[in-house]
Order: structure tokens, then sequence, then C-alpha cells
């Protein structure tokens, strides 16, 4: 039988891959150099960016050079600039130059890390970089994988958080759960202030949100150790099984660090299955002045942060460490034949299927390796202490001017603020400031009132940002 050669293959010769992807690389880099022009936050309306698109997809391909016209002119309107040095809402999501080349290797090779044997670079490069992290900043040598424990690369926090509660869930009822299904006594604990991700994972895990107790917190927003030992021993006394406590180091709200010396202890004393999670303040402790966040991070079961928000490594990339891998893939691993292999079937190998939800995975090391191949620990450190700095410059600058107030300790790089003329100002600055584009933050409520955030973690943001950002400040409110 003769087969003809197709007229047309449609896809994308190197040559126009090479020629495109300059292209595509020169837009970024562009992108970058004119980013401060743009207002930080979207003036699209609802439905605006739709109502700009073909109403029916193309019958016959286009050119690149249309593509990426189109990209400025539909697509840009549309966008939030996180990447913007006058980004100061949520948390950062971080970014940077190796790290958007990182991500284009990892896509160009286009791995499917599930098992070992399916590239061994992208587990083993892994399992070596967050062996670097636990040196790097200081975690306690458990979590490193020549020992019980190991470290994995998530997706996010959330992802994170739900890996440990499952974990801690199977451990709790030795393993049936996972056979039987939940027989609703199971109990977990967290903070008030802890962030949402935590209840999800209590409705995904089966545990349900009546089963998830909000513990209170002190004047500073931090977890009461002697509330969570009260509600502990009264579940108990109920026939509850208390398994799973998530304590943060560094709220969402009001970056709160929840007292782990004395949480750690209570955990210990009542088996109960301790996470931390560190999402954003953890790259902190790539300095060591600031590893005071991580005191009492030994009595962890898991501990998580993303180098996503604070490390100039793009969405995304959160690092999830176990001090015991086997309570974690006893629960995550189930083997059909087709996943089968002579490597696996030793125990000579990590597959990461078995530490987490999904079966895939993507080679996301890469992007981490070579954010710490370019930075090294000298430039991760300085970028760092410098946000502290302009952090702790913006606090005194509220502090100096009566009209504003400091709602929450300020120990990092997330200042929490409001004007002294209650929630209607705060929030008619905030909406002004945003609508300006010059700026863009967000609030919380503390003890009930609305207070406005300004976390100072992009990649690109200098002592000028945060002075025009606090100049625009003063501004809005010498208006009202």
């Amino acid at each position: 039988m003769t087969f003809m050669p197709d007229e047309k293959s449609f896809h994308m010769t190197p040559d126009e891959f090479r020629r495109h992807g300059h292209a595509m690389v020169d837009w970024i880099a562009g992108y970058y150099a004119r980013i401060e022009s743009y207002p930080v936050l979207s003036r699209a309306e609802p439905g605006q960016i739709r109502a700009s698109l073909p109403e029916n997809p193309p019958s016959k391909g286009e050119s690149f050079d249309a593509i990426l016209g189109d990209i400025e002119k539909l697509i840009v309107p549309g966008i939030t600039h996180w990447q913007s040095p006058n980004f100061y809402a949520y948390f950062p999501s971080g970014g940077s130059a190796p790290s958007i080349l990182g991500d284009l290797l990892s896509c160009g090779l286009g791995v499917q890390g599930m098992l070992w044997a399916t590239s061994p670079a992208c587990t083993e490069l892994e399992t070596h970089v967050l062996d670097w992290l636990v040196d790097m900043l200081g975690l306690p040598r458990k979590f490193l994988s020549a020992g019980s424990g190991g470290g994995v690369i998530q997706d996010t926090a959330s992802s994170a958080s739900l890996c440990a509660l499952l974990a801690a869930r199977e451990r709790a009822t030795d393993f049936a759960s996972n056979q039987r299904g939940g027989d609703g006594k199971l109990v977990a604990y967290t903070s008030s202030q802890a962030h949402s991700s935590i209840e999800k994972a209590a409705q995904i895990a089966g545990l349900g949100r009546q089963n998830l107790r909000v513990i209170p917190v002190d004047e500073n927003f931090a977890m009461l150790p002697a509330a969570l030992l009260g509600q502990i021993k009264e579940d108990r006394q109920a026939g509850m099984v208390p398994c799973f406590v998530s304590a943060t180091a560094g709220t969402t709200s009001s970056n709160a660090f929840d007292p782990l010396p004395s949480i750690g202890p209570i955990c210990r004393e009542q088996n109960v299955w301790l996470h931390v999670d560190a999402a954003m303040s953890g790259t902190a402790a790539l300095c060591p002045e600031f590893r005071h966040i991580h005191h009492g991070l030994e009595f962890a079961d898991s501990y998580c942060f993303n180098p996503h928000k604070w490390m100039f490594t793009n969405f995304d990339c959160s690092c999830f460490y176990v001090a015991d891998r086997k309570a974690l893939i006893q629960t995550l691993s189930i083997l059909p034949e087709y996943l089968r292999n002579k490597a696996s079937d030793a125990g000579m190998v990590i597959d990461y299927r078995d530490w987490q939800i999904p079966l895939g995975r993507r080679f996301r090391s890469l992007k981490l390796w070579f954010v710490i191949r370019h930075y090294g620990i000298e430039g991760l450190q300085h970028h760092v202490r410098q946000h502290v700095k302009l952090a702790q410059q913006f606090a005194q600058w509220v502090r100096q001017d009566d009209r504003f107030e400091l709602a929450a300790p300020a120990p990092l790089n997330l200042i929490c603020f409001r004007h002294q003329g209650g929630d209607e100002i705060n929030q008619k600055i905030m909406d002004r400031l945003n609508r300006s584009g010059d700026l863009y933050l967000t609030h919380t409520k503390l003890n009930g009132k609305i207070t406005l955030r300004i976390c100072i973690g992009q990649a690109n943001t200098e002592a000028r940002h945060v002075e025009r950002a606090w100049q625009r400040i003063q501004q809005e409110a010498g208006k009202l």
C-alpha cells in the first residue's frame, strides 16, 4: 500500500517556530518594559472582552502575526497587570525572566512526569531542588528526601492543604477511610484567620464544614493555643476524633503568625497532624534574620510555601513537605497495571503521582531551578530584604500621618492600615485609587472594620513605586 504525502501539514515548521518564538519573546520583553504605562487594574466591563472577539472560530488557519497583533488589541485591555511594580493587591504572583524561560523549556519538552520512568530528570531534579530549599530556608532536616520525609511541587497551597488533610484523615483511621468512607467523627481545626482553602479541603475530604472547628485569635490575629486545646478535649469527650490542625505562618488577611512553639506540643500530645501553611511568608526565611517565623516548625507533620508568590517563580509552584512520606503515599497511591514498571516495583524511585491529587504533572521544577541558579541565594535574599525594608518604611509613613492608623502588626511585607474616618472613607479611597490605574490594592476586615492592605513583593517594585503609592493614598485622603 502506498501512502501519498499530505500537501499541507498545517503544523508550524521549525523555522517558523523560531521566527515566531523570537517575536513572542520580544513582545513579552517589551511588555515588561512598558508595563507601568498600563492601568494596573483592568478597566474592562463585564462581557467587553467576549464582545470584542469573533463570534465563530476561523475555518482556515490565520497567520501568527495576526494572532500576536490581536493580543495587544483584544487581550491586553482585559488584563489586570499582576507583574506591575504598582500591584499591591492580595499577595504577589511572582514572576521573572529566568522563570518564564524555565517554563518555556518545560512546555517545549512537553514532559508528563507522573512516574520516575516517564522522565527520570523530571522527578530527580524536583527532589533535588526541594532538598536545596530545606537548607535555603533553614527548615527541619526531617523534610529532606534522604530521611523519611521529602518535598514535592503542588500547583497551589490549596492542594497542599488538601493532601495534608487527606493524609491526616487516613492516619487517624488507620487508612480505613479510603476503604469505607467517613463516619462523620473526624474533626479538623484552624484559626478564624486561616485561608479559605482549609474550609474547602474539609468539604472535599469528606469531613464536612460542621467538623471544621474555627479557633479564635488574639489581639494580633494569631490562633489561641489554649482555645485549641480546649476544643480538642471537648471534641474527644463528645466522642469525636481530632485529626488535623492547620496553622498559618503569615495569614492572608493580616500576615499574622500562629504560635507554632505552643501549638506544636499540643498536636504532638494529642496525636493530631499539624500542617503549617506559609504560602507567601515562608520565602522570608531565605534570610536568617527572618527565620523566627518558623520557630516551632519542628513539630509539623507537613509544611508548604509558594515560590510563585514572593520568590519570583511564575504560577504555579507550591512546595509541599511531609515528615513521613509513607503516610502521604499510602493515602494517595492507586496502582493500575498500565503504570507498573520495574523501577517503581523495586521501590528504587519516587513516583510523584502518589504525592498529589491528579495523576499527570508538569516539569515545574525547571523554572524553580532556573530562578535559584540565576539569582543565587544572595540575589533572592537581597530582594526579600528590600521588600521588607520598603514595607517598613510605608508603615512608618502611616504612623506619622494622624489621619491613618496601622490595623495590625507588620512583621514583614504586608501592611494593614486604614483611614480613621471609617469604613465609607476607606472604601472610597481604595475605589478611587484602583479606578485611577496608578496602583492596585485590596482590603480585608479586621475587628469588623474595612482595612486596606498593601503587599510589597513584586519582583520589579522599587522605592519610587512605594513612595508614589503613599503620595497617591494621601492625595485621595485629602480630597475626602
